[in-house]
């Protein structure tokens, strides 16, 4: 699948979850610099790590994935794409002890489906369903986030308030993604950072999609030429 208007090519399994557009909003929330240490939980084939790496040339990536087969495919997509990136197989709730340290950036689209909304792709729900641990994914990514840096995760925005409860009430904000102008929100980007004391910030948020169903030049911008997506308002 192409992402970044092809500048990215990433093979995903035929079967299973299959990244798209939420990976791209997410690479591009990511506030990295060049030469920061950057952590993906549950990096599936690689497109977010990819997408970031796209954006900022430099920055260091590691990836952590249960599923061995989609470690070999991430691997494999990041030496086609000469990407830097690497990833590894395991849980990430049993990190070796190398990456039991904190990182300046941490970054996770985390599995956020319910009791009864399972897919009956065997491979496919078990990405997606969070087995009522979608709190503790995100008190992990905190966890291992240095002070001072960046925690950011995009989840169904019908799941902001267990995010929340498990995020400090400081240093948090919250950037609904709209589907189009006048609809209630399906996605949130949740950014933190940690150490931080400013208040709990509600962002503006981004409308995707015009009224024919085109992308709005703002999404368009992110999906195909790789722009930030800087979360305006936002004094973390």
């Amino acid at each position: 699948m192409a992402f970044l208007d092809g500048r990215i090519i990433v093979a995903q399994p035929q079967d299973g979850f299959q990244s798209g557009s939420d990976a791209v909003f997410l690479a591009a929330a990511v506030p990295a610099r060049e030469g920061e240490k950057t952590l993906e939980l549950g990096s599936g084939s690689g497109a977010a790590s990819l997408c970031l790496e796209a954006r900022v040339p430099g920055v260091l990536i590691t990836g952590v994935e249960r599923d061995a087969e989609l470690v070999a495919l991430a691997n494999q997509n990041a030496l086609a794409n000469k990407a830097k990136a690497h990833f590894i197989s395991a849980d990430i709730f049993a990190l070796p002890p190398e990456l039991k340290r904190d990182f300046d950036q941490v970054v996770v689209n985390p599995p956020f489906h319910g009791e009864g909304q399972a897919s009956p792709d065997a491979a496919r729900a078990a990405a997606l369903m969070d087995d009522g641990r979608l709190g503790d994914w995100l008190k992990l990514g905190l966890q291992r986030t240095v002070s001072g840096g960046y925690f950011t995760a995009i989840l169904r925005a019908d799941r902001l308030n267990e995010a929340l409860a498990a995020l400090p009430e400081k240093g948090v904000g919250a950037f609904p993604l709209f589907p189009r102008a006048g609809e209630a929100p399906k996605r949130v980007i949740v950014q933190a950072r940690k150490g931080s004391r400013a208040p709990f910030a509600l962002l503006a948020g981004l409308v995707l999609h015009q009224p024919d169903g085109a992308w709005t030049p703002e999404a368009d911008a992110i999906l195909r030429r790789g722009t930030a997506l800087a979360l305006s308002g936002a004094r973390l």
